[in-house]
């Protein structure tokens, strides 16, 4: 069969009838749309895809950043956030709650947990191209260690030695067995050929802290600040450098806000791509464009009694009665639209897989009302709030007898009283020395009262001698007893945004109800970290505290953790629950610990230093184009960036 010429294929139309033109072009289509299918299908098959690097993250957050310095950020979650992306740690937290090395490649744990020794990672370098080595970290330490640098991370490292042993390997020793030892290693280390110039006790002044040179994934690039100084924003790009896994996202930038309105706004303009809601009522109108994580945190908040700062709070029925007075169903469903649970208890014991406690506050008004009048506060004028009524002694009283030549203090003041009545004694001599004018005196005295004085022993004429029912009427007439009045009330220290409002407008209501004045006092976060937490410059505070992963309640409850530099914000203190707490650190047998923390425990509540409220569940709103973030558990909130670099935006598709 010979093969159609060229012209004859240009007469093909001409011989087709109009349908088998039709049926003709259908075909054709039928098989190019099949060879199409079969190429694109086994192009999907053979393909998958994959994270490509490109794009930029914009975090709005609120407060402002401050200390972006390992060695101070533990007091600020701003900081913290940065510092967590800057920064790298000899060891880390992946999102399974487990430790894992960062900058060191292996570590040894010797005798019996007294010494740790840990091997850096090969070719480490600062984001400033110089060499990151063991006498970095050894500084670090030594500086936070040190008082005139006021770190509140210093009560987790005294009694620590660290040695080096070579330029990527050092050792520490401690003076006991420590549990928890690995967890304080998550500290992020700074560079000592930035820092080793600055004299300690100005760490906290230099502009350093705002520049920062780190190891960490990202470093800075840009700091924009207000005509006022106030940092609006801040640029952080990948860090050239870093040693581990380079991010996906190159740049991620930060704006700063002063209020969680403000940040809604910027998210609803398209100005940022993330952020972490203050309150479920932040983020229940912002769904449609954003994937709503949720990540577990080992922290609670509650209302802190500063029993050093506070007549009426250091007394034990009060504090017991504040709490039964505090219903915390109401604050987690009005507040939390149930976005979280209650505590009880300083350990969280479910977290841990430790017994709740046996004794717990149950909401009773009644109850804590009962225990207020049994330490004599009661509602004496009838206008809404209690009070206590004290008697208090006079400030000068008779004791011994005084007769014609006695002198003293005893005498003068007898001499201060007679004079008070210019008819008993009208020279009114104040000399201390007990005379003939002064026994004269005495005797008018006993007979103008004689009914009380004379009578009693038959008596009708004075003896001029201060003894018995004289010495009785003279204290009574010259020294009379007062009286203190107590009011119930106090301030309560929170945080100008929400939850903190409401949820302290509601405990003003609920103590209300008890008879106890509240006056709210509100700073910004800044202020009350500085001014008033680190002073104990408050009554009662509402504040969080966030744990590690590794239950070690000592910074926040130990007496050695009160004052300026510690976070024993009740500034607590009981020699019993030192000790607990003290083994319960050094023991490496769970089942001893756990017996030690759950007494400890049972301390807390029976003292009642603090009303436990909630632990809230960490919510972080990102906009839907950010992919690869993954749930789990973290040490605090800034840990929500720990596997940052399997974030990312753009993708392409790859053969398998």
């Amino acid at each position: 069969m010979k093969f159609p010429t060229k012209n004859q294929w240009r007469q093909f139309f001409n011989i087709l009838t109009f349908g088998e033109k039709v049926v003709f072009c259908f075909l054709i289509f039928l098989f190019f749309s099949s060879v199409t299918f079969i190429f694109v299908n086994f192009y999907y098959q053979k393909t998958e895809i994959k994270p490509t690097e490109g794009g930029e993250y914009i975090e709005g957050v609120v407060g402002f950043p401050r200390f972006i310095n390992p060695i101070y950020a533990p007091a600020s979650d701003v900081d913290r956030d940065l510092v967590q992306l800057l920064f790298s740690g000899l060891m880390k937290y992946d999102l399974e709650g487990e430790l894992q090395p960062d900058l060191v490649k292996n570590y040894e744990i010797l005798e019996e947990g007294k010494v740790y020794e840990f091997s850096l990672k090969d070719n480490l370098f600062w984001q400033d191209g110089k060499s990151l080595t063991a006498d970095d970290v050894i500084f670090t330490i030594e500086m936070i260690q040190n008082s005139d640098v006021k770190s509140p991370l210093r009560g987790s490292w005294l009694g620590i030695e660290v040695e080096k042993i070579s330029d990527t390997a050092l050792r520490f020793k401690l003076k006991n067995e420590s549990s928890i030892f690995l967890e304080n290693c998550t500290l992020k280390i700074i560079p000592k050929h930035v820092w080793e110039n600055i004299p300690p006790q100005n760490f906290p002044l230099t502009t350093l802290n705002l520049n920062p040179i780190g190891s960490g994934i990202y470093q800075l690039a840009n700091l924009l600040q207000d005509k006022n100084g106030k940092i609006t924003s801040l640029e952080l790009i990948e860090n050239p450098l870093y040693f581990g896994k380079k991010p996906y996202i190159p740049k991620i930038s930060f704006r700063f806000f002063d209020s969680e309105e403000k940040l809604i706004s910027a998210l609803e303009r398209g100005e940022i791509k993330g952020f972490s809601p203050i309150s479920p009522a932040g983020f229940t109108n912002l769904t449609n464009s954003t994937n709503l994580y949720s990540f577990s945190l080992p922290r609670y908040f509650a209302v802190f009694f500063n029993l050093k700062n506070s007549k009426v709070l250091s007394e034990k029925e009060v504090r017991m009665a504040l709490n039964y007075g505090t219903n915390k169903n109401e604050i987690l469903r009005s507040v939390l639209s149930n976005f979280g649970e209650i505590v009880e208890s300083p350990i969280l014991p479910d977290l841990y897989q430790l017994k709740t406690p046996e004794k717990i506050y149950q909401f009773n008004i009644e109850e804590g009302k009962k225990l207020l009048e049994k330490a004599g506060f009661k509602d004496e004028d009838n206008d809404g709030f209690r009070e206590k009524i004290i008697k208090k002694e006079p400030a000068f009283q008779f004791k011994s007898n005084l007769a014609l030549g006695s002198r003293g203090k005893d005498v003068e003041e007898l001499q201060k009283c007679l004079a008070k009545d210019s008819q008993i004694y009208p020279e009114g001599e104040i000399s201390g020395y007990f005379g003939q004018k002064t026994k004269t005196a005495v005797i008018k005295f006993q007979e103008k009262y004689k009914d009380e004085i004379l009578k009693p022993y038959d008596l009708e004429k004075g003896t001029g001698e201060v003894r018995g029912k004289t010495r009785e009427k003279l204290n009574a007439i010259c020294f009379e007893s007062g009286e203190e009045k107590i009011p119930l009330k106090f301030s309560l220290t929170i945080v100008d945004e929400n939850p903190f409002i409401e949820v302290a407008t509601i405990l003003k209501n609920q103590w209300e109800q008890l008879g106890a004045e509240i006056e709210i006092k509100k700073f910004d976060i800044a202020t009350l970290e500085r001014d008033v937490i680190r002073k104990r410059q408050f009554e009662t505070l509402l504040f969080g505290e966030i744990m590690g992963l590794l239950i070690d309640p000592f910074p926040f409850w130990h007496s050695s953790q009160k004052g300026e530099v510690g976070l024993n914000l009740a500034n607590y203190e009981n020699k019993k629950a030192d000790k607990l707490l003290e083994t319960a650190r050094i023991s490496l047998d769970f089942e001893e610990r756990k017996k030690n923390l759950e007494e400890f425990q049972g301390l807390i509540i029976e003292d009642a230093p603090a009303i436990f409220l909630y632990n809230p569940d960490y919510q972080y709103l990102v906009s839907k184009e950010i992919k690869g973030i993954k749930e789990g558990i973290i040490v605090d909130t800034s840990k929500r960036f720990s596997e940052i670099e399997n974030w990312y935006i753009q993708t392409h598709r790859v053969w398998k």
